[in-house]
């Protein structure tokens, strides 16, 4: 009697744990990665609708995890206790979802590593994971070392398909400073650029962002598309740094820097 007690309590015990583990959910892209970075795998109940798309970094860690829409239906029907946001369609969604019991955690929209960070740090202690998340800022940190001044202040314009360019105060601006590149552009944020500009006054050196992601016909309906602007990329791009890299205020950013400063030739 004593024993089959004993085994009851235990059982009990055990389903309690089981239940106190986090269940977590992803609203967005960018938040994808954060979680599958630093959350357990099993404790992962819900990523969005875009974490296999080919501009997300860890889409291959994604595999075999549910997606959902980033809906209150979608995510108290996974039975979630804990919501990881950056940028989430729905402004309303985050209240909603707190109003029911659901632990929200933001992911800041940041201009420069030490706010990235701070994202990590702020996930890696919701989900009471210090140490992953400083060793992945460790890994970060190391990539940057790595990349520090490689240009020696030499300057460069950051162009998009889209014809935009980014300025110092902007990840971008932070990618290619922590590669010792200095932006071309008087904007300090996105900006648009004319092909007209690039004629009359071509840039010394271009870095170019998501131009690999361009499929097919896509890139007919974009500046890429232009002859001049080919002959001009072929001549002076340093690197072309894909939507993966630079889709999202995170960790991988880092992995542009280096791209960067890999690309600096050899004297």
């Amino acid at each position: 009697m004593r024993t089959a007690l004993l085994a009851l309590v235990a059982a009990l015990a055990a389903a309690g744990g089981a239940q106190a583990k986090p269940r977590i959910v992803s609203l967005d892209q960018c938040a994808d990665q954060y979680v599958l970075a630093l959350a357990p795998r099993d404790e992962i109940v819900g990523l969005s609708k875009r974490a296999l798309n080919d501009d997300s970094y860890l889409r291959g860690q994604a595999v075999g995890l549910p997606e959902r829409r980033a809906s209150v239906e979608a995510i108290l029907g996974a039975r979630a206790t804990m919501a990881v946001t950056n940028w989430a369609g729905d402004v309303r969604l985050p209240a909603a979802l707190a109003s029911r019991g659901v632990t929200v955690v933001q992911i800041d929209e940041t201009s420069d590593f030490t706010g990235v960070r701070a994202d990590i740090r702020k996930l890696a202690a919701a989900l009471d994971r210090r140490a992953t998340g400083e060793t992945l800022i460790a890994r970060m940190d190391a990539k940057l070392a790595a990349s520090r001044n490689a240009w020696a202040g030499a300057r460069a314009l950051y162009l998009t398909p889209g014809a935009f360019t980014a300025g110092p105060q902007t990840l971008v601006g932070a990618i290619m400073a922590a590669a010792g590149l200095a932006s071309t552009t008087t904007s300090g944020g996105y900006a648009p650029v004319s092909l007209e500009q690039l004629v009359l006054h071509p840039p010394a050196a271009l870095v170019l962002g998501f131009f690999s992601d361009l499929e097919g016909g896509r890139q007919h309906w974009t500046i890429a598309a232009n002859g001049y602007l080919q002959g001009l990329v072929r001549q002076r791009a340093i690197a072309s740094l894909p939507g993966s890299m630079l889709g999202c205020p995170a960790w991988f950013a880092a992995d542009g820097a280096l791209t960067l400063a890999q690309a600096r030739p050899t004297r």
